[in-house]
């Protein structure tokens, strides 16, 4: 199937003329800033969104990984393994984990289809490279791969069409935080476009031996024909972790709170994509959009299984090793005129990834390979009527997935129908309500499917063990209001989310030290969210990002909370602007949510203080952020262990970062 998809792709692409004669008019040429492969909301769209501009990103980019900007937005939690904002970090989405964020870059998928993850660290400094960020909260729209079940993130490549210029940038924090870039974009010349970024990225990390060493690069580049544009991208990156996944018990930390529980564990990854898109557009009305993309993965981790069960550890250290291969191409057509617009289109891929499980003095223990094909098609429509936008999308998804090893495994095959409608009322021409319904299924990870083994056991009679294996539905419905102008952008919503047999984590790990995951028959997620941007002054503006989540779980005739969902977050941002100097101070505050099923251990809440401080000057930039500034302890994840131990990830106290930009 790699090999036909590879085939198909290249064939229709192709196919599309690079110089065809110009016949539709001016308005129908490209440029460069305009290759538009996926299909984005706007402000008639009745989903829940939210926009992070380039600008928005680099004023507050330190090289951090993403998950800590996200968390400046409604409903958004984040920890990091090291306790600073370098290497592995996690972000949840209303209290649901990352593996059911579908997060996409132009619109190529980024979540592995095995387990369903997207791993920033495996690209350092990724946002230095994107030019929108776009975060749909709830079922949204249909997405290409794993299902938009709890959200989705849409990150699109740098704008090409600009002008020349080079930049580098520099900057060093607390514990030898380092980051060092260099970006090149030539802007439009003769109809092509480069754009090229080179990043390296180093931490000790705040907890002892949890140090980052990581690296990337970001090549883009464009050709304009009269009615087509060509974009080529390609992201690499390469990072060594020393790891600090395990959390940490209360009578450690106040030992000494950089306590780090792994010992003698290390991973080392590479990963690299390949996109080539195209856009036709033969007239004002009808366009095509096609891309065809691969992605290699290669890498391991270390597990030090005796210090996992706290016994006297010795020379026995197991190691993980991965390596996959991932072809895709999906194309869509768009239609538009006067008051409709119609859009379909096809993705489809093949995944494999072969495991390799050895022990440092007995060399290697298994092999298996896993392999995933995935199908999907889609249909949208909006259709304006007056000051009323009616909305449909309507997504057939198909999965399978294959095992190949020392237990025979059947092929396990999900389908799902994801409907989404909705309706939009511009009340005037700065706002605009909205309701939308829609639902999506998700089929369980490969590690919920083994219940955390890397290689599949057999049962006593010899058949596959297997855990979780039915699919996940959630029903999704969203009341907003938009309102936009001059000085003044707010939106506020409600939300309620109806889970059907929802996947949930149950604060264990298993033992190839992912964490596990139970089935609950009834759980829903409700709440109310906002954000406000109000331009104040001429010198002064505030920005707020704040929600109220209501979470319970039904089970056995049980009701309690969901885990790691605090009830209330706030983030608060205070900008003063004078001339070429800025100011801002902002703070965070998430109340207390359980670690538990029981509801029996917590996760105090907390209040957070942040400021930096940026100064222009000609072609300079300087900044200086101060984070933790009342070096509040503070914890932002855990579990608890089988015996009833809680567990913490404690994050970073009072630290520095300065950072320093020349462009020329």
């Amino acid at each position: 199937m790699a090999k036909f998809l590879l085939f198909l792709a290249i064939s229709v692409l192709c196919c599309f003329p690079l110089h065809a004669q110009l016949i539709a008019t001016a308005d129908t040429v490209r440029v460069l800033q305009e290759v538009t492969i996926t299909y984005q909301p706007d402000r008639l769209t009745p989903v829940t969104f939210q926009n992070l501009s380039e600008e928005y990103l680099e004023i507050r980019s330190t090289g951090q990984e993403p998950s800590f900007l996200l968390a400046k937005t409604p409903s958004i939690t984040a920890y990091s393994d090291a306790g600073n904002t370098q290497g592995y970090s996690y972000f949840r989405l209303r209290g649901i984990d990352q593996t059911r964020i579908n997060i996409t870059l132009d619109g190529m998928p980024l979540n592995e289809p095995e387990d369903q993850g997207a791993y920033f660290s495996n690209f350092p400094d990724i946002l230095n490279s994107v030019s929108n960020l776009q975060i749909q909260r709830g079922v949204g729209t249909s997405k290409n791969g794993v299902a938009s079940y709890g959200g989705s993130l849409e990150l699109s490549s740098p704008n090409l069409f600009g002008e020349e210029e080079l930049t580098f940038g520099l900057g060093y924090g607390s514990f030898n935080s380092l980051r060092a870039f260099g970006e090149y974009q030539s802007g439009e010349k003769n109809n092509k476009a480069i754009y090229v970024r080179a990043s390296q990225i180093y931490s000790d990390g705040y907890k002892y031996n949890s140090s980052n060493n990581s690296r990337s690069v970001f090549f883009s580049g464009g050709l304009k024909g009269d009615q087509t544009v060509w974009k080529l991208n390609v992201l690499a990156g390469r990072q060594k972790n020393e790891l600090a996944w395990l959390g940490v018990s209360d009578s450690l930390i106040r030992i000494d709170p950089r306590t780090d529980a792994n010992e003698n564990e290390n991973d080392e990854f590479t990963q690299a994509v390949v996109q080539l898109q195209n856009q036709w557009a033969w007239n004002q009305s009808s366009s095509l959009q096609s891309s065809a993309y691969y992605n290699y993965l290669q890498g391991n981790y270390d597990f030090n299984l005796n210090n996992f069960l706290e016994l006297p550890t010795d020379n026995e250290l197991f190691n993980y090793a991965f390596q996959s291969h991932w072809v895709g191409f999906f194309t869509n057509y768009r239609f538009s005129k006067n008051n409709l617009e119609l859009r379909a289109g096809v993705h489809a891929n093949t995944y494999e990834r072969k495991h390799t499980g050895s022990e440092y003095s007995l060399g290697e223990l298994y092999q298996n390979t896993g392999f995933k094909n995935e199908l999907s098609l889609f249909s949208k429509a909006d259709y304006t009527w007056r000051k009323t936008t009616f909305f449909a999308d309507l997504q057939y998804r198909l999965t399978e997935f294959k095992y190949q090893g020392v237990v025979a495994l059947p092929n396990l095959n999900w389908n799902f129908f994801n409907p989404k409608v909705g309706i939009s009322f511009a009340v005037n021409d700065n706002t605009v309500a909205y309701y939308s319904l829609g639902r999506t299924g998700r089929e369980p990870t490969r590690n919920d499917l083994f219940g955390g083994n890397d290689d599949l056991l057999q049962d006593e009679q010899g058949n596959a063990l297997t855990f979780i294996r039915d699919p996940e539905y959630v029903t999704d419905q969203e009341l907003g209001i938009r309102y936009f102008s001059d000085k003044i952008g707010l939106g506020a919503n409600l939300f309620y989310m109806d889970f059907e047999n929802e996947i949930v984590l149950s604060g264990q790990f298993g033992p190839n030290g992912l964490a596990l995951t139970n089935n609950v028959a009834q759980s829903y997620r409700t709440g109310l969210e906002v954000f406000l941007n109000y331009q104040i002054s001429k010198r002064w503006s505030i920005i707020n990002n704040s929600s109220y989540n209501h979470s319970r779980i039904k089970e056995e005739n049980e009701t309690f909370q969901a885990i790691l969902t605090p009830q209330f977050i706030f983030n608060q941002e205070v900008i003063y602007t004078k001339e070429a100097f800025s100011l801002a101070l902002s703070a965070r505050y998430q109340s207390e949510s359980y670690l538990d099923f029981a509801n029996t251990e917590l996760l105090d809440g907390y209040l957070l203080i942040n400021a930096r401080a940026q100064y222009n000057h000609k072609k300079w930039q300087l900044g200086l952020f101060l984070n933790n500034v009342t070096n509040v302890q503070y914890f932002n994840n855990g579990y608890v262990e089988p015996d009833g131990t809680p567990k913490y990830f404690v994050q970073v106290p009072f630290n520095v970062y300065s950072s320093v930009m020349y462009r020329f």
